[in-house]
């Protein structure tokens, strides 16, 4: 189980350098084709296209392959499509490609978080949130190589960094072995098991499809807040502050940074106080934060809630994850890659509308639409809080008439 977990995280390291090297090297790209902004943000969203699909297909993959076949299709995928970026091919058949690498890596995510959620019975939320640590690393770690290498001019080499670590990933895949686990790797999903409620195509009915929906929802703007907070936050501190564009950027690292560092404890915590605990408490800090940041007069309080932000918001998707798909038990594997397609749309749509506010509002009504966000999820999270109670009430009282 431990190298199923650390092959994992060196999986996650993957996607996060994946998610941001086009973003870190865009302005050097645009200069080399001679494109606009606006080419350069179609080409951004054409990779997220391909990782919207990449996660929807997974669960078919997975059946006509087995977790393993699928995720070499996944890795071998990124490892060649991150290549042909470095080529620097004709701009059209960079859309293709975004395709491609988009699908890759999110195919990888919906993969990795389906087995380890399967595989891991046992403080579940302590693994998904270690794999989140190697993903905000990740993120943190590609910016500084491709600065430095965009400072050497060599930039188009930010892509053959990835190419490597995805070989990497591909031959530790390949070549190890996980004991018990490797047959549910091996075999089809439909094999892996004989339980009836995997193998429909839509194990969702009832109550169990309405808990669905309200975590469908919860994801959608969880991931469009934190990518927005991510993409904006600088300009908001800009707006409101009067930085300088290279002051404002670092809140973005102090941002994730806090990310980083909270996704250590937050397994943990949420182990020991209960993951409905964990993600009310986490998502009704989150918006105290939010409420409190249009009120703030200078920069280094602004920072402090920046940071605070990072921590407290740090565990909520991995953890609610978990307890999605603890609550919805017999669906293991698909519900996963639902709720992480799901969160992809919100990253987004989410920053759209935020790109659109900060055009036309002040700064601080933008900050304010974060916060309404934020009390959506606080209200998600409270119905999933209920529901879940009272499914342990009713387990409870079944376990004492059983044994009386």
């Amino acid at each position: 189980m431990k190298r199923l977990l650390w092959i994992g995280c060196l999986s996650y390291f993957l996607i996060g350098l994946a998610h941001v090297v086009l973003g870190s090297v865009l302005p050097v790209l645009l200069e080399h084709y001679g494109r606009e902004y606006s080419e350069g943000g179609t080409l951004i969203f054409t990779q997220f296209a391909g990782f919207l699909a990449g996660v929807l297909v997974s669960p078919i993959l997975n059946k006509r392959f087995g977790k393993r076949g699928g995720l070499l299709i996944a890795v071998g995928l990124l490892c060649v499509a991150e290549l042909a970026y470095m080529l620097l091919p004709p701009w059209e058949w960079l859309y293709p490609i975004a395709t491609c690498a988009g699908f890759g890596f999110g195919m990888i995510e919906a993969v990795i978080g389906t087995i380890i959620i399967a595989a891991i019975t046992e403080k579940t939320a302590v693994a998904m949130s270690r794999l989140e640590v190697f993903f905000g690393v990740g993120a943190m770690v590609m910016p500084l190589i491709a600065s430095g290498l965009i400072t050497q001019g060599w930039w188009r080499f930010s892509f053959l960094v990835i190419s490597l670590f995805s070989l990497v990933t591909f031959l530790f895949w390949s070549k190890s072995s996980f004991g018990q686990v490797d047959d549910v790797l091996r075999k089809p999903a439909g094999e892996a098991t004989q339980d009836s409620e995997v193998r429909k195509p839509f194990p969702y009915s009832g109550k169990s499809l309405w808990i669905l929906l309200l975590f469908i929802l919860f994801f959608f703007i969880y991931v469009g807040t934190e990518m927005s907070l991510a993409n904006f936050m600088p300009a908001i501190l800009f707006e409101k502050f009067g930085m300088k564009e290279a002051g404002a950027a670092l809140s973005v690292t102090c941002f994730w940074i806090a990310m980083s560092v909270g996704r250590i404890f937050a397994g943990v915590i949420a182990e020991r106080i209960h993951y409905r605990v964990y993600v009310l408490s986490s998502c009704v800090v989150t918006l105290i934060l939010l409420a409190v940041f249009p009120m703030t007069r200078g920069v280094g309080s602004a920072f402090i809630v920046i940071l605070l932000l990072g921590l407290f918001m740090s565990g909520i998707f991995s953890i609610a994850l978990v307890f999605a798909s603890k609550m919805l038990a017999g669906s293991e594997e698909s519900t996963p890659s639902v709720l992480i397609a799901s969160g992809g749309v919100g990253g987004a749509l989410i920053p759209l509308f935020i790109g659109w506010s900060m055009d036309h509002l002040q700064v601080n009504q933008t900050s304010w639409m974060l916060a309404l966000f934020t009390f959506l999820m606080v209200l998600i999270s409270f119905a999933a809080f209920q529901i879940q109670r009272k499914q342990g009430i009713r387990q409870d009282q079944r376990t004492v008439q059983a044994g009386s």
